[in-house]
């Protein structure tokens, strides 16, 4: 299951050690629900942290 984590954030041109360290840090800080796990896909977690990059582009 490992293996396939890993994977997958390294298909969608992640660091895996970033994705899953941010990945768990949420998950125990119950900062996301668990309705909404699935924005911690690494697909989902590239767009999230891509929007937030231009967010913070445009402010700056």
């Amino acid at each position: 299951m490992l293996a396939s984590l890993v994977n997958s954030a390294r298909l969608n041109g992640l660091d895996p050690e970033t994705w899953l360290a941010d990945v768990l840090e949420q998950i125990v800080s119950g900062a996301i629900p668990v309705n909404r796990l699935d924005e911690l896909l690494p697909w989902n977690w590239k767009a999230d942290r891509e929007a937030r990059g231009q967010l913070e582009r445009v402010a700056a």
